[in-house]
């Protein structure tokens, strides 16, 4: 019997609340165990509250870990006895991955529950029922192979996901190898978890691989596992990205380490419309349909944000057709073998219905965060695959793969005479009002002088605000309206040494490769957007020569809606191991930035630090 342990820095509750100490000896460990099998909710100084849901268990499971695992992590932590209903749950959750699977047997897809009464509950359930083309015997259910996709929604929404063991069509074969000398020049090869990711993503080829998202950092190479993936399965691939930027950096990727040529890759984009036997693809022209504007407009690429509505906002009246989105016949152009979702969490609801209805396909989601602010988490499971591979950023950090970090909240007051004028403001505009708060720019300020030798980023919501600091810094700005040619000039140029400062919009979130930069400011975010804090953390996340430290900056307005969600978008940063030092406005100009970490201890630049921790 487990015995009180005050010394522990967990406790579980019954309604499967998980409370963790944080000036607890143990936190560090007792952290890293559950983030594997929870989620973070909030992380306020001293207590940070995590909740087991059946999604998270049954992303453990399918990564392969078992109940048994997940209790003795949680009995070793805890400081009181585990609630006898919090076991039960846990190994019925866990319990309920694969019970139901699918598989294809003679040309017919089938559907088997692991025992009659299992059979007779998903027969009578109204959603699983007309899905159903026949039922063979008590547990046996044969289903239209083109409904695959929608059967397995429906059966992780009934509480029971579906083990996926029907297989993949090959694809059009595309044999090319890895090069161990780059086109660059460089040596190449696979880390050692870029190889693992690969190896658990792929299965050797088994139906029980061929579906799933490998989870890692910014800056980690996401794009080189999407690479040794696309090597493996050795078939015509279609690669889907956030924008045009991430589509050429794709392309120069498998052109510098693949023996791929120029005319098997191909850009299908606002930009150009080529279909080869590798496709790089925009999430924007997917989507695209008769009643948006064009999509050749990069602005469009700006304003792409699938899974983060604003407050209150009202969904659309009628969701087009298929039918309506005429670049979706690309799911359809070749006969692909291998489908890769670059940033899966951005995956807007057009491209999760037709990845319903491509379930034959080998699919790939690569993410830094499974977090999507629309709670479209169950899709991404059922329809692109369950989590397979994650490696904690800490990890990585230790490791040398991703530079060490430093993450910093500076919070500014409003001038009185804004203080009222952001009471009486309405609550739609409460979070405008207080992110554009204009004392940020001297912050901005500040921070550039004491940071004036190194790559700095500053990235922000509100493009009259970036206006005005870039006009201030005297740096250049790149928004949604920037062509894509002066951004790639403009990030070249950043990558060479030649500027040293760019200001950006939310276009700055994704997929960009800019290895140098080691500090980022962000002035202004997306309300409360976790998915959001850990893309811009990771612009800065690459490591840097001779073990420079990397800052990351977050201003906001203190005792103001923009502090509130401030809060939420660092919860998935904390849950990675991140820690936030405070600083208050008065406090900045002595604040020293460290330089680097020597044996794990910040080396500040020159005196006059303020050391908060």
């Amino acid at each position: 019997m487990h015995s009180y342990k005050p010394e522990n820095p967990l406790i579980v509750q019954s309604d499967r609340s998980v409370l963790l100490e944080v000036d607890n000896p143990h936190y560090t460990e007792a952290r890293d165990a559950l983030a594997r099998f929870a989620e973070l909710e909030k992380s306020p100084e001293y207590v940070h509250t995590y909740r087991i849901s059946p999604l998270s268990l049954w992303n453990a499971a399918a990564a392969g870990l078992s109940a048994d695992a997940i209790l003795a992590d949680l009995e070793k932590y805890s400081k009181y006895p585990l609630p006898e209903n919090i076991k039960v749950d846990i190994r019925d959750a866990v319990g309920r991955y694969g019970r139901v699977r699918l598989t294809l047997e003679d040309g017919r897809m089938l559907v088997i529950a692991d025992d009659p009464v299992l059979g007779e509950e998903l027969a009578r359930h109204r959603s699983f029922a007309p899905l159903v083309k026949g039922r063979l015997s008590q547990a046996i259910f044969e289903i239209d192979p083109a409904q695959r996709g929608h059967v397995k929604r429906v059966l992780l929404q009934i509480g029971y996901p579906a083990e996926d063991l029907a297989g993949y069509v090959d694809g059009a074969p595309l044999h090319f190898d890895l090069r161990q000398i780059t086109l660059a020049g460089q040596p190449f090869a696979l880390r050692h978890y870029q190889a693992d990711a690969a190896e658990v993503y792929w299965a050797q080829g088994s139906a029980a691989g061929g579906s799933g998202v490998v989870v890692l950092p910014c800056g980690a190479g996401k794009t080189i596992v999407g690479i040794a993936a696309m090597h493996k399965a050795q078939c015509a691939t279609l690669i889907l990205t956030p924008n045009t930027v991430a589509v050429r950096q794709w392309i120069r990727e498998i052109l510098d380490k693949t023996t791929l040529t120029e005319d098997q890759v191909g850009e299908y984009s606002g930009l150009k419309k080529d279909v080869r036997p590798v496709t790089i693809c925009t999430y924007q022209v997917l989507t695209y349909h008769h009643r948006k504007r064009e999509v050749g407009s990069e602005k469009s690429e700006a304003t792409f944000t699938p899974d983060s509505p604003l407050p209150n906002s009202k969904p659309s009246k009628r969701l087009p057709k298929i039918s309506e989105y005429p670049h979706m016949a690309l799911f359809n152009s070749m006969d692909w073998g291998l489908i890769i979702y670059d940033e899966v969490h951005l995956l807007p609801a057009p491209v999760f219905r037709v990845t319903a209805e491509i379930q034959a396909r080998r699919r790939l989601g690569l993410t830094a965060t499974l977090v999507r602010e629309d709670g479209m988490e169950g899709d991404v499971f059922s329809l692109v695959g369950p989590k397979k591979y994650d490696v904690p950023w800490k990890d990585l950090e230790r490791q040398g793969w991703i530079a060490t970090a430093e993450c910093h909240e500076i919070r500014v007051a409003l001038a009185d005479e804004d203080r009222m004028e952001y009471a009486v403001t309405g609550h739609d505009q409460k979070y405008h009002f207080a992110a554009a708060n204009p004392r940020k720019l001297q912050i901005v300020s500040m921070l550039m002088a004491k940071h004036k030798d190194d790559d700095v980023l500053i990235i922000g919501q509100y493009i009259p605000q970036l206006e005005q600091i870039a006009q201030r810094l005297g740096a250049p700005l790149i928004t949604g309206e920037t062509p894509v040619r002066q951004r790639e000039k403009l990030f070249q140029q950043f990558r060479e040494g030649q500027i040293r400062r760019l200001v950006l919009s939310k276009v700055g979130n994704f997929s960009i490769d800019l290895p140098d930069a080691n500090v980022l400011i962000q002035v202004s975010g997306m309300f409360g957007s976790r998915q959001e804090e850990a893309q811009r953390l990771g612009r800065v996340l690459r490591p840097k020569q001779n073990g420079l430290l990397a800052h990351f900056y977050t201003i906001v307005t203190r005792d103001t809606l923009d502090q509130e969600y401030a809060a939420k978008r660092q919860l998935f940063l904390t849950e990675q191991g991140y820690h936030y030092d405070i600083l208050y406005e008065e406090e900045v100009p002595g604040f020293t930035p460290a330089l680097m970490a020597v044996n794990a201890a910040p080396v500040r630049r020159t005196g006059g630090a303020l050391d908060r921790g």
